[in-house]
């Protein structure tokens, strides 16, 4: 590896990356994949044992790269005195055996991010060791991915975990959801996706310390009825929720710190606190929303940017609603490009006074998609141009078609022509 050759009748060394500080080849190296790192063992005396200082890992176990002998020799080999980070990728059946030790050879490393991915083609669950999760003061992510089973019967003690993402897991009690979740001190991020509530019904959500939850749902084919969620998050400040329906309940019992929420494809979910609980949000997006019920006097006094994508009369509902109910809004963000389930002819519920927003507050409305040929559309529109007394700027966006391009400029000239409450809103169109 290391050639010279003759500069001014001096040799010079062109293996200039070798003379690097250890430092900075370690830092170079984490950004290579593992596969790669081991093979710089045989370049060189000091390549060789270099690896095994480099701080993250991610091993594969297959038949193209590692057996789980593999990977138990090269974690043992390793020799950083912390490891930043493992990922092991589970395909191999065999690797299923081994997985408490090769956890417990890395927490034993003080690992501080565990990554798990496990791919199946039967129906085999992995088990994840409980006994190993009675104290660990390093890890501080933990990222969990397809049919790991997840059985504690005590209480876990993960006290310097701030991360904890679960894709697909199952448990084996709502109990073992509390002894998780409990054990979690510091926890900060939470992500759950699930399929359905077949492992838990009420999966309870109850960390004095969190500040970001996202809740997904993929489908839900389950004939257990009252399933759903239970949050109890004081320091919650950002909640996700996506694809709740039929007959899940979603109860946020202790939110009062939330300041962005995005709600997205709930449908008949069998409770007003969904939004009730979102009253102390600054943000709102709300995504494709069908059936949500809307809790009478629920006032959201904090609340200054709406963004909502509206799908057939309930989206509509749900805009005079809120506009209601925000009397400091100052943006709306609008995106209406399905009408598939909104009838021609229908007709905007509008607030039956003025709202305070667009009175005092309202400064910018963004419409995506607007429909320029539908009456209820424009009649909504117009609403808005005609109250919003201090509107800055509104810009509509359409879909040009070819064959009504002439329609099209007549109809948004007219929108243009509306008398405007602000004087200098200013229209882009």
């Amino acid at each position: 590896m290391e050639q010279k050759r003759k500069i001014g009748g001096e040799r010079m060394n062109e293996d200039m990356i070798s003379e690097l500080p250890e430092a900075l080849l370690l830092h170079i190296l984490s950004s290579v994949p593992t596969k790669d790192v081991i093979a710089t063992s045989v370049l060189s005396k000091r390549w060789r044992s270099l690896w095994k200082m480099v701080p993250n890992l991610k091993l594969y176990f297959n038949m193209e790269y590692y057996s789980s002998e593999d990977v138990y020799r090269l974690l043992n080999l390793h020799k950083a005195p912390v490891l930043e980070s493992l990922h092991l990728s589970i395909e191999d059946k065999s690797a299923r055996l081994d997985i408490g030790i090769l956890i417990g050879i890395a927490f034993s490393r003080h690992v501080r991010e565990l990554v798990l991915d496990h791919y199946r083609e039967d129906e085999t669950t992995v088990r994840f060791p409980s006994v190993l999760c009675s104290y660990n003061n390093t890890l501080e992510v933990l990222k969990l991915t397809h049919d790991f089973l997840l059985d504690f019967p005590s209480r876990v003690c993960f006290d310097a975990l701030r991360e904890l993402h679960l894709y697909h897991v199952q448990f084996k009690d709502e109990a073992s959801v509390c002894n998780l979740l409990s054990g979690c001190p510091r926890l900060q991020d939470l992500v759950v996706e699930r399929f359905s509530n077949f492992d838990v019904e009420t999966y309870t959500i109850a960390v004095p310390s969190l500040q970001r939850l996202t809740i997904e749902e993929e489908y839900n084919i389950s004939d257990v009825d009252g399933g759903g969620y239970v949050i109890n998050a004081p320091s919650l400040k950002c909640l996700n929720i996506k694809g709740l329906c039929f007959n899940d309940v979603c109860l946020i019992e202790n939110a009062p710190e939330l300041v962005e929420a995005k709600i997205e494809d709930v449908s008949d979910v069998d409770n007003e606190n969904i939004l009730a609980s979102l009253t102390s949000a600054k943000r709102l997006s709300f995504y494709f929303p069908l059936e949500i019920k809307y809790p009478i006097g629920t006032i959201f006094y904090q609340l200054v940017s709406l963004e909502l994508h509206i799908q057939g009369t309930n989206g509509w509902n749900l805009f005079s609603f809120m506009l209601d109910s925000s009397p400091k809004l100052q943006s709306i963000k609008l995106d209406s490009p399905y009408r598939g389930d909104c009838p021609v002819g229908w007709e905007w519920n509008q607030p039956k006074r003025v709202p305070e927003c667009l009175l005092l507050h309202l400064e910018t409305l963004v419409w995506r998609g607007y429909g320029w040929e539908r009456e209820d559309e424009k009649q909504v529109a117009t609403y808005i141009l005609k109250n919003a007394r201090q509107l800055k700027k509104a810009t509509f966006t359409t879909a040009p078609t070819e064959s009504k391009m002439e329609k099209r400029r007549e109809m948004l000239n007219e929108l243009a022509n509306v008398v405007r409450a602000s004087k200098s809103c200013r229209l882009v169109f």
